[in-house]
């Protein structure tokens, strides 16, 4: 379309701050093709004041206008949503019969629920991919359609889809209801999508088929729930698919296996049993963990798993959160529940105590054994378990301290971070949900404090709008692996609302009584699930500090038993952790062995070795070896083994020789 200064029109604004101005009524697409052919070819949809809507949609007078191309951050979900809806037309035009309910887009894919009595095969995954591939070359445009809300119940009702006419039914009364269309294949939803099929491209496949209950309720019936991937090119899928195959060689479960260091059993769903390797490395990081906040002025305390009731209904976590709590019915008094998390019984702690402002701020840790729900699909080894340790802390403090108090918590974590191997780390503020207690005035004091508390921490940061506590916004600190993938492990969470519920209170200047912040803070989060992830992002390969084997001893023939065991015993002096290998085996046996265990160093002696008081070094993973005289074998150890934040151990137990 022509640009025109004509009046009355249509004028908008570009994201560089520049005007047009169009003397008649325009949309997305007409907006891309004033501006060159290029960005017209390249257009997929348009962001009007910030929403994201199609390429069709009429542009209003003195609307801010972007055009989304398939390099913009937002073209990979509109290819999954798209993809999504593709597969839906496959799988009905394949599978006569089947119902269609939701199918969204997802962090690296997307899926969709089916209603079917036949389950489907890995056959029928290939059929639907290669369908799906003949779809998207057929490229037929995506038309939006807004439909009466009556007209759109009786007609999916016709059609046996009672799973959509009942979504329309649960709709708001003033919502918009829409339909687009696919070639001779429709869906309901709300949109946006790229003007055609053909826009998804053919970087997709489809990985598997799961069960998933309709809405998430387990009283309902059981979907059949198709996953798949979808990108941009070729390269970008084939990068997922290998760094999936990694994923898969780093799997917590199979290098904790090959560690011996946990397993879960039936009879203990969601929790683990931890081997006597698995709890080193366990206790080893809440040692650490310890000493860090010990020198920043915190105080450890311990607080009951089982509360009462009362406690859960006053904090707001009765309400709230009780469907993912353990409840037990006491017949002699009211309910109790387990801990799902230790802030309530943190507060009964301060309430104990009449505090001045003098004592403030207060920073009072908890490594609490915390209970929540998990049903049995959600639950994944480490990673998603039902009895884990949280990291806890809660702070109480002033409104003048406060700032000052959430910046020193987000260095101290970007810090531990750091020293355990993490060093890109991403901070997402999360503002208050649709679902909340408290009031505004103290949701946007929170808020404002979590604000200037980002403007000053040196990590980068983006806005994550309505995804809060129900108590209190919060900063979440995302740690991205050795191969690319985000976890989500500390959060900060600044609490106006508890403090006030709970009657937690101190005396001020004047003597009045003032209620405090209570901020919650987390590192590792939980101590469990950050373990998997170390595992994963280390395959298992851990730093030699945390390994709870550090170095095996292996004689090459039994003439080395004696010296073997001298060396092992020197070494554990120095305080490592080390074991001895006498075994009848092969040397090169023994190295394959230890390799699997993830052992980082192997300290071989045989004859010569004894004789000339030396050892010959191996490292995990390398095939050379390094030949060191004993004392200063000991010596180089001893200062690899140091923890991040101590001294290596002193020399001075004097020559071994």
């Amino acid at each position: 379309m022509a640009e025109a200064l004509a009046e009355p029109g249509v004028s908008i604004r570009l994201p560089d701050g520049s005007e047009r101005h169009y003397a008649q009524p325009v949309a997305g697409a007409d907006v891309a093709a004033s501006i060159s052919k290029s960005l017209s070819k390249a257009a997929i949809a348009v962001k009007i004041d910030g929403t994201l809507r199609d390429l069709t949609t009429p542009v209003p007078n003195g609307a801010t206008v972007e055009i989304v191309t398939r390099e913009s951050p937002e073209a990979l979900e509109m290819i999954r949503h798209d993809a999504a809806h593709v597969m839906a037309e496959a799988v009905q035009t394949l599978f006569p019969g089947t119902q269609v309910t939701i199918g969204p887009p997802i962090e690296n894919g997307f899926y969709y629920d089916f209603s079917r009595s036949e389950p489907f095969s890995p056959d029928d995954l290939t059929a639907i991919e290669a369908k799906m591939r003949e779809i998207v070359k057929r490229s037929d445009p995506f038309v939006r359609e807004v439909w009466d809300r009556t007209d759109a119940i009786s007609y999916f009702e016709g059609v046996g889809e009672r799973y959509k006419a009942e979504i329309i039914r649960d709709l708001p009364e003033d919502e918009t209801i829409t339909v687009y269309r696919q070639g001779a294949w429709l869906d309901l939803c709300r949109g946006p999508h790229q003007p055609t099929t053909g826009h998804v491209g053919q970087a997709f496949k489809l990985m598997k088929v799961a069960g998933a209950y309709w809405r998430g309720d387990s009283r309902n019936e059981m979907l059949q729930r198709i996953y798949g991937t979808a990108w941009r090119s070729d390269k970008e899928l084939k990068d997922y698919l290998e760094q999936l195959e990694e994923a898969e060689r780093r799997d917590h479960r199979r290098v904790g296996r090959e560690m011996d260091l946990f397993h879960f059993q039936e009879e203990a769903p969601g929790q683990p049993f931890w081997h006597d390797k698995g709890w080193t490395i366990y206790t080893t990081l809440l040692d650490f963990m310890r000493r860090k906040i010990r020198r920043k002025g915190y105080t450890e305390v311990n607080t009951p798993q089982l509360l009462d009731a009362t406690f859960w209904h006053q904090s707001g976590h009765w309400d709230k959160y009780r469907d993912n709590m353990f409840i037990l019915q006491r017949e002699e008094a009211h309910d109790a529940a387990l801990k799902p998390m230790s802030c309530p019984g943190a507060a009964q702690l301060y309430r104990h105590t009449v505090h001045s402002y003098r004592d403030l701020p207060i920073r009072m840790a908890e490594f609490g054994k915390v209970f929540r729900r998990e049903a049995s699909g959600a639950r994944h080894g480490l990673m998603r378990v039902q009895s884990f340790t949280q990291d806890d802390a809660h702070i109480f403090c002033t409104d003048e301290q406060l700032e000052d108090e959430v910046v020193g918590m987000a260095e101290l974590i970007e810090e531990v971070y750091a020293d355990l191997g993490f060093t890109d780390v991403m901070v997402k503020f999360a503002t208050r949900p649709e679902q909340r207690i408290g009031n505004d005035a103290d949701w946007d004091r929170a808020e404002a404090v979590l604000h200037k508390a980002c403007q000053r921490i040196s990590l980068n940061w983006e806005m994550n709008p309505g995804d809060g506590a129900f108590y209190a916004p919060k900063l979440d600190f995302y740690l991205r692996d050795a191969i690319g993938r985000s976890w989500q492990c500390g959060t900060i969470q600044v609490d106006m609302n508890m403090p006030h519920r709970l009657g937690l209170a101190y005396v001020d200047e004047a003597g009045e009584r003032r209620t405090p912040n209570m901020v919650h803070r987390a590192i590792l989060g939980s101590v469990e699930r950050f373990m998997g992830v170390m595992l994963e992002h280390y395959a298992g390969r851990l730093p030699l500090w945390l390994a709870p084997v550090q170095a095996v001893v292996a004689t090459i023939t039994s003439d080395a038993d004696a010296y073997a065991a001298e060396v092992t015993a020197l070494l554990r002096a120095k305080g490592l952790r080390v074991e001895a290998d006498l075994r009848n085996e092969k040397i090169n046996y023994k190295v394959r062995e230890h390799s699997v265990g993830r052992i980082p160093l192997l300290v071989v002696v045989g004859k010569r070795e004894a004789e000339e008081r030396t050892v010959a070094l191996r490292r995990l993973g390398g095939s050379a070896q390094e030949i060191l005289a004993l004392d200063a074998a000991i010596l180089t150890l001893a200062e690899e083994a140091a923890e991040p934040d101590q001294p290596a151990a002193a020399s001075s137990s004097g020559p071994t020789h």
